[in-house]
């Protein structure tokens, strides 16, 4: 595989969540990534290994790190890489001997990352936790959702891999670069908790100047303004529309074929962001959306200015003209379906990533390549080798 990250060796302990997605990332900008897991983990996984999107690039070492052989195996391993991801509790790899000091030492150039929910720091730090605490936690949760219906779950995408995942990798990225200019590692710090509130910057910022009420559906981007919002259609689904620049807000309301005017069911287009005219504008748009399918909708807002598109479903979103032009999801063995990696680099070749690996696949190879005796750590069970 080739990508920026070509040559750079990342090794990830087995987790679930934010860091395995940040470390599949790595893999798909080309770097090797090397996921290590207990020999009894496998079992207790949703997914066996091999099935899980967020693996399908990287490499499998399992080894029993209880046993000294297992440990000296892997901190050999680890000592020839550039990144070090753990996604456990504060204090468990310095019970393990992973802790940063004792690689950092080994490896000065290491980038030892720790993926964690509330962070290294604070009252919850040793406090389980999960994408929906620390979204709720942070503000973000209680913005998302219909006014009278409560706060809703917007799947673990704001949490585990926008507040984690991604701001994982932005820090391993930066570490990386300062590594390569100093020659020396350190520790990032990822907890999903601040990169959650991070993302609401802006939001924060109109909040404090009085321009964002703290209630939801009350404001611009929360459902609150009637030219953003989700609109129901004649056949049950739905319309996601967004004309928030008036150019665009006249075109949609002209496509829609409502009238010019102040009259009732006419459209006043200077009052679009007068509060007092959003009962009136919600209204009138969820009739006319009403009066015609979302299918039918779709293809008279097909290749306008007017923000309007229908909302797919996962099946159908792979077989949409724009995702299918840039095979943003593909379908693989014929109905599995597979993002691809992004972004893109004119540099290299967009491509799908390989597969995620089997169990144990490349212990052997891994272990040889650093001078580790595999077939003896297999033979003593300190390691698991299967066939890829």
């Amino acid at each position: 595989m080739s990508g920026p990250l070509h040559g750079r060796m990342v090794v990830e302990m087995g987790g679930i969540g934010p860091a395995p997605f940040g470390a599949m990332i790595l893999a798909e900008l080309g770097a090797e990534v090397i996921r290590v897991d207990r020999p009894d983990s496998e079992a207790g996984r949703r997914l066996p290994l091999h099935e899980d999107l967020l693996n399908r690039g990287k490499k499998s070492l399992v080894l029993d790190l209880k046993q000294p052989a297992g440990l000296s195996a892997l901190k050999d391993v680890i000592a020839k890489a550039d990144v070090f991801i753990e996604g456990f509790r504060p204090g468990v790899t310095e019970r393990l001997g992973l802790g940063p000091e004792e690689l950092l030492s080994r490896n000065p150039r290491l980038v030892y990352t720790r993926m964690t929910g509330w962070g290294q720091s604070g009252p919850l730090a040793m406090a389980a936790g999960h994408d929906i605490n620390y979204i709720g936690l942070t503000g973000a949760l209680h913005a998302i959702g219909k006014g009278a219906d409560g706060p809703q779950i917007p799947l673990n995408l704001v949490g585990d891999f926008g507040g984690g995942s991604t701001y994982m990798v932005i820090g391993i990225l930066a570490a990386l670069l300062e590594a390569d200019r100093t020659g020396k590692g350190q520790v990032v710090d990822a907890a999903i908790m601040d990169g959650t509130a991070h993302l609401m910057t802006y939001i924060l910022g109109l909040l404090n100047h009085g321009r964002w009420i703290d209630q939801r559906e009350q404001n611009l981007l929360d459902g609150g303004a009637p030219y953003y919002r989700i609109y129901q259609a004649s056949c049950g689904g739905h319309m996601a529309v967004g004309p928030i620049e008036p150019k665009f807000f006249g075109s949609m309301i002209e496509l829609l074929g409502l009238p010019f005017g102040n009259g009732e069911g006419e459209v006043d287009l200077k009052r679009q962001d007068d509060r007092s005219y959003w009962p009136y504008l919600g209204d009138l748009l969820q009739r006319r959306f009403a009066a015609r399918s979302r299918d039918e909708w779709a293809e008279i807002f097909a290749g306008t200015d007017s923000c309007v598109t229908p909302i797919l479903s996962m099946s159908e979103a792979a077989d949409h003209p724009q995702v299918a032009s840039r095979g943003t999801i593909a379908r693989r063995e014929g109905a599995h379906l597979v993002p691809a990696a992004a972004p893109r680099f004119s540099g290299h070749d967009p491509q799908l990533q390989r597969a995620a690996p089997r169990f144990g696949a490349h212990s052997i190879e891994i272990l040889d390549r650093f001078g580790v005796n595999a077939e003896a750590l297999v033979a003593d069970g300190v390691a698991l080798a299967k066939a890829p």
